[in-house]
């Protein structure tokens, strides 16, 4: 689970990190892939601040650009435990958590994007392509 965890976050730093070189009034889109069950809550994405000093900054502003076809995305504020990241070798922040849920009964594969900003105004695009899977076809109970 720890592997999962960290490949589905998002840090912004503050003071902002080096930015990658870009056009100007480019955003950088990022491409993830996640998986789930049919009909189940998905994480699709946990976004946070973390800050130099190893402290919580604010959290960013994230926005949905394009919703997906087969399913909804839906945002619930938490708490993340994050161990030995960068520097910092102990952490509890506030995060935002995007929860993917598929449409009853749909398989296959399922797209939406979010914008995520920091409190720095830098801005990413996330598309994340969630690939649903079936039920397990055992016994129901």
């Amino acid at each position: 689970m720890k592997r999962l965890i960290v490949a589905l976050l998002f840090f912004t730093l503050a003071p902002p990190a080096i930015k990658p070189m870009l056009a100007q009034g480019q955003v950088p889109t990022i491409d993830r892939q996640v998986r789930g069950k049919s009909g189940t809550n998905i994480n699709a994405g946990i976004f946070t601040t973390v800050r130099q000093d190893c402290t919580p900054g604010p959290l960013p502003v994230v926005r949905l650009v394009a919703p997906p076809t087969h399913g909804t995305v839906t945002m619930k504020q938490g708490r993340l435990r994050a161990t030995n990241l960068k520097q910092c070798l102990g952490l509890e922040l506030p995060a935002f958590i995007a929860i993917y849920r598929s449409a009853k009964d749909f398989s296959g594969q399922d797209t939406f994007t979010l914008e995520v900003t920091g409190s720095g105004g830098q801005a990413q695009m996330q598309r994340v392509t969630v690939m649903v899977m079936g039920g397990t076809g055992g016994q129901g109970i």
